[in-house]
């Protein structure tokens, strides 16, 4: 394509920068800190590191600063900022049955074992502005945490167990279709190119890092008729910590620290096999990310479960559209290119067009056109 430099070139690039950072500090306020926003923006951050494929809160919030609050730049930046890192380990496969919970809920069954764990959630509150947000002081907040200090039992956490999955009910009775296991593939996408069909593993990546608004839109899709699966129910949604683990040099596994994670299990009428094809099963669709990120997740355990039923006429059914379309910092990136001087590639479709009309208007005159020189 043919792109042209703009007039004044470093010179003009420093100017637009310099402005940028006069239009974010032109009102003189003070700096927000990046533990303010890595603490009092968490799901913000838990955002940007899901699209930016990097555990990193300080680094997220960074980006979160830097660009503004602009969701796209920042997983932008966070994920040019990971492709710099050296890969010194692989982790050991998480076991999220060790995740210390914060919240699990299941929409599939009122009583679960060890019962529902409402946790921090907006679910239940009335969308309506807070007005006392807005002269929130520093007084209030610690007044707030000493009250809810006095609530913490420090003995009780320390005996708070590890909890099974819901969807165990279901594999104890049966009711779940059996794995298909011909394809284990543990792909890579940051270092692989998508071939489809690709393996399951590469789309729950791909999904994992997408943007949360695209996985919403194509999974609201499998809700309204444009997919195979339809309406869901989710099994189980947990967020939690869960412990991450490396093998060092010599073969001992290394406890690393925690990530926060979301897990979701969305279950969804299935079809048997085609040896018993009249059997109706129910299947599981998985969906994992960083951070509290519970939109993502659900809609993840919905195109999880219609991806593996491909279908081109159907959005959410065609592993090339879903994963290519979510791609959020890709997306950014081609979409935004169009601001990009496209003067030479434009005029050339200009002279085209011309020519091409004058041909068009001579024909129906009965004149004949010489082509232009180039």
């Amino acid at each position: 394509m043919g792109y042209v430099a703009v007039k004044g070139g470093q010179e003009a690039i420093a100017n637009a920068a310099e402005l940028v950072e006069y239009y974010r500090l032109r009102a003189a306020t003070p700096p927000i800190e990046i533990e303010q926003i890595r603490t009092q923006m968490r799901l913000l951050v838990d955002k940007v590191m899901g699209e930016g494929s990097l555990y990193a809160p300080d680094h997220a919030a960074l980006a979160i600063k830097q660009n503004e609050g602009d969701v796209f730049e920042a997983a932008f930046v966070l994920r040019a900022y990971r492709a710099t890192l050296n890969r010194e380990f692989a982790s050991e496969i998480l076991n999220t049955r060790e995740m210390f919970i914060r919240r699990r809920i299941s929409a599939a069954f009122r009583d679960i074992p060890g019962g529902q764990i409402l946790g921090p959630t907006r679910d239940y509150s009335h969308r309506l502005f807070d007005p006392a947000l807005a002269t929130e002081t520093l007084h209030s907040v610690e007044a707030f945490l000493n009250a809810i200090d006095c609530k913490i039992d420090l003995a009780k956490i320390a005996q708070i167990p590890a909890y099974g999955k819901v969807i165990d009910l279901l594999q104890a009775e049966g009711l779940l279709l059996p794995r298909d296991n011909s394809d284990r593939r543990v792909a890579d996408v940051t270092r692989e190119a998508l071939k489809f069909p690709c393996p399951r593993s590469a789309s729950l990546q791909m999904m994992a890092r997408a943007e949360t608004g695209g996985l919403m839109c194509l999974g609201y899709s499998t809700m309204r008729g444009f997919a195979a699966g339809g309406h869901g129910t989710v099994g189980e949604l947990r967020v939690g910590d869960v412990p991450v683990r490396v093998k060092d040099p010599r073969g001992r596994v290394r406890y690393l620290g925690k990530v926060t994670l979301t897990e979701c299990e969305m279950v969804n009428s299935a079809k048997g096999s085609k040896r018993a094809a009249n059997v109706p099963y129910l299947s599981v669709g998985y969906g994992l990310c960083f951070g509290q990120n519970e939109t993502k997740a659900i809609c993840m355990g919905m195109l999880d479960n219609s991806l593996r039923e491909p279908n081109e006429a159907n959005p959410a059914n065609s592993q090339e559209f879903t994963l290519y379309h979510t791609e959020g910092v890709e997306s950014y990136g081609f979409t935004n290119h169009l601001k990009l001087p496209h003067y030479v590639t434009f005029q050339s479709g200009l002279d085209n067009l011309r020519e091409s009309m004058q041909r068009t208007l001579a024909s129906y005159a009965g004149l004949t056109v010489e082509p232009a020189a180039k």
